[in-house]
């Protein structure tokens, strides 16, 4: 049985949909929930090998949050305005049980929308359970359909076959429209760009040219390795005509353009050369319950202990509440006067 939680609002008066907003007056509605700090790939720009130097700094199982725990909590973010939510890692399917987990999550009264996003590998084993438990949407992670750069991105692990196994295997499950999202690289990937968009027009599915970001501290993140936003909408137009789409909501990260000829949607995300950070509602949970409002955060709230003591699930919503009243953070437009010296959450910790 659900539990009625208090929901704590700005306003006396204001409407339930109201919810809590921040210091920017930014309202809280999606929730990036990652499950797991572990992943079967080494990419680059997330988990760089060479970064890791065989130190275990990946979570012990046993302090992961409970499949329990994460429905506690996710029932707290929703009572505070949360409406989606996605599943995130590391790598989300290499945690046990993950269907039976979306199975839980998807019956939370308020939650309009589960979605997750993986590299796909074990998608073949995984996607009809998936769908049967209610996730619905996938995004799966591709950044060159060219074997030689995909395995450097990687870091080795990744194979092309089985990439697209896990596309097709997602598809055949019911997950029609599926994004791809490709992180650039100058000098890495970007030559190959486009014939990622070759592969995928007229697919039903919209692929997402993602610039590279400093997040975390131990990708090498370098400004000249960004390929800026408007360098696509000009090279994508040497070879396909393409027109500007409206958003839909003021939160979305992409900025949505589509075939004139009808082949489909590409998605450009802009994080650096074009920060939205005005419009982000998105919160972000570790796999051990440090809430973090920001991508680029340096400190988190633990929520474990408050699950771990047994506190009351209003405890713990006017927590993330207070938390979130609190919130000023725009990273993005901030970052040149920020300075290098910052010491962020990595990214295969906070989920992307």
């Amino acid at each position: 049985m659900d539990m009625q939680v208090p929901i704590r609002l700005t306003d006396p008066k204001a409407t339930p949909a109201a919810r809590v907003v921040d210091q920017l007056q930014r309202p809280l509605r999606e929730l990036r929930l990652s499950v797991i700090d572990r992943c079967n790939f080494r990419c680059t720009y997330c988990m760089p090998a060479d970064s890791l130097q065989g130190r275990g700094v990946f979570l012990p199982l046993a302090n992961l949050l409970t499949d329990r725990e994460i429905e506690t909590l996710v029932r707290a973010f929703v009572a505070n305005g949360v409406r989606k939510l996605r599943i995130t890692g590391g790598e989300p399917l290499v945690r046990p049980g993950l269907p039976a987990l979306v199975e839980k999550l998807s019956v939370i009264d308020g939650l309009d929308e589960i979605a997750m996003t993986t590299n796909g590998v074990l998608l073949p084993r995984h996607a009809v359970d998936l769908r049967n438990a209610g996730l619905g949407r996938i995004t799966v992670s591709l950044d060159s359909l060219d074997e030689g750069v995909l395995h450097v991105m990687s870091g080795g692990k990744g194979k092309l076959p089985e990439i697209l196994a896990g596309i097709d295997a997602a598809v055949s499950a019911g997950f029609s429209h599926l994004k791809i999202n490709c992180v650039v690289q100058r000098g890495v990937n970007d030559h190959t760009v486009l014939d990622l968009l070759a592969h995928f027009r007229g697919s039903g599915h919209t692929v997402r040219l993602i610039e590279y970001m400093d997040v975390g501290n131990t990708n090498h993140w370098e400004l000249s390795q960004v390929v800026p936003s408007s360098e696509w909408v000009q090279r994508i137009s040497e070879r396909w005509a393409i027109e500007p789409v409206g958003a839909q909501r003021a939160s979305e990260t992409a900025k949505r353009y589509r075939y004139v000829d009808g082949a489909g949607e590409i998605g450009l995300i802009s994080s650096i050369s074009q920060p939205f950070c005005g419009g982000c509602t998105r919160a972000r949970l570790t796999a051990d319950g440090v809430f973090y409002t920001c991508l680029f955060g340096t400190e988190g709230k633990d929520l474990m202990p408050l699950l771990r003591e047994k506190q009351t699930s209003d405890q713990l919503a006017e927590l993330i509440g207070d938390t979130w009243l609190r919130r000023k953070d725009r990273y993005s437009e901030e970052r040149g006067a920020l300075g290098t010296a910052r010491e962020k959450v990595e990214m295969y910790r906070i989920g992307g």
